[in-house]
């Protein structure tokens, strides 16, 4: 995901010259072409994220179109109070990217997890969130969001994300891609973890079951017409992520069926996240993924349970 980034935005640079990119002291070597390219339009601002992000909002009121980038819980957790009042209040066209997102830089231990910025980022007013699920989705993502007029944080994975794409879909913010049909249930996807959550709608059909799989790449704004009816059509929804699921994806969908209890449908619902905690042991983000049951062998089995449950519905 992050090389797809590098190379889209530096391909964005010429043809948008108010671009600028701000790193937070990492990505020196990835974005080589883009600093021989363009060295005036990008700035390492060293370990001082809220600078950065300060920086980048008086950009953005001078009519630059500012990019900041690095690791995760830097790019967001650290210097959330200028997020939120430099760039939010000022609803100022500034593209937030954070890389590694949720346990892909698990083995160097809880500060560079972020398993919270989901939540932290969509409860400030004006703020866009997205969620990428492959590096396709990356660059379209990126084109979408420097052309928007306010605030959007993008959450990417940190290397090797497989392709799901095989061809460009037409993305738009704020609308969910569907990748398979089903008729048991519907798995709803944000984030690097798409890869799983398709192999996870394979393996259920190797089981028997039809399971829908689709990408919901922007966490905010919501695709309300996609939910409405994947509620009425399908015996079951179920969201995945590799985030708390304390304020994050499947928190937003529960909100909206709160918030609208004449759109439930017929359907059950399953929230799979991870749990309320941090992560104290060392290992990879497989490992972490396997503490948390976000593999595809434990997603699978969560979700017979819940099939389970209403299988005289289902079949």
């Amino acid at each position: 995901m992050r090389n797809a980034f590098a190379d889209e935005i530096t391909k964005l640079a010429g043809e948008d010259g108010r671009l600028v990119l701000l790193s937070g002291d990492i990505g020196n070597r990835l974005f080589d072409t883009f600093k021989a390219t363009y060295p005036a339009r990008f700035l390492n601002c060293g370990v001082a994220e809220a600078n950065m992000t300060g920086m980048a909002a008086g950009m953005a009121m001078c009519g630059l179109r500012p990019v900041t980038y690095t690791i995760t819980p830097f790019n967001t957790t650290r210097c959330l109070e200028q997020i939120r009042v430099d760039v939010c209040y000022h609803h100022q066209p500034v593209t937030i990217v954070g890389v590694g997102g949720g346990l892909a830089y698990a083995e160097l231990g809880a500060t560079h997890h972020s398993c919270e910025d989901i939540a932290f980022l969509r409860a400030l007013p004006g703020m866009s969130v997205i969620c990428p699920g492959d590096p396709v989705e990356v660059r379209l993502a990126l084109r979408a969001a420097v052309k928007q007029d306010g605030p959007v944080y993008i959450r990417i994975g940190k290397r090797g994300e497989p392709v799901v794409h095989q061809t460009t879909p037409a993305f738009t913010l704020g609308k969910a891609l569907p990748l398979r049909a089903g008729r048991d249930l519907c798995l709803l996807s944000t984030g690097n973890v798409l890869p799983t959550v398709v192999a996870v709608a394979q393996a259920l059909e190797e089981k028997g079951f039809s399971a829908a799989a689709v990408s919901f790449h922007t966490v905010k704004p919501l695709d309300e017409a996609f939910l409405e009816e994947a509620f009425a059509t399908y015996p079951l929804v179920v969201t995945v992520e590799e985030h708390s699921l304390v304020g994050g994806f499947g928190a937003a969908v529960a909100e909206w069926r709160a918030d609208h209890p004449e759109k439930l449908g017929r359907a059950a619902f399953v929230r799979v996240g991870t749990r309320d905690e941090f992560l104290h042991e060392a290992g990879d983000e497989h490992y972490a993924r396997e503490y948390f049951g976000l593999t595809r062998d434990a997603i699978v089995e969560r979700v017979l349970g819940s099939l389970d449950v209403g299988h005289a519905k289902i079949h």
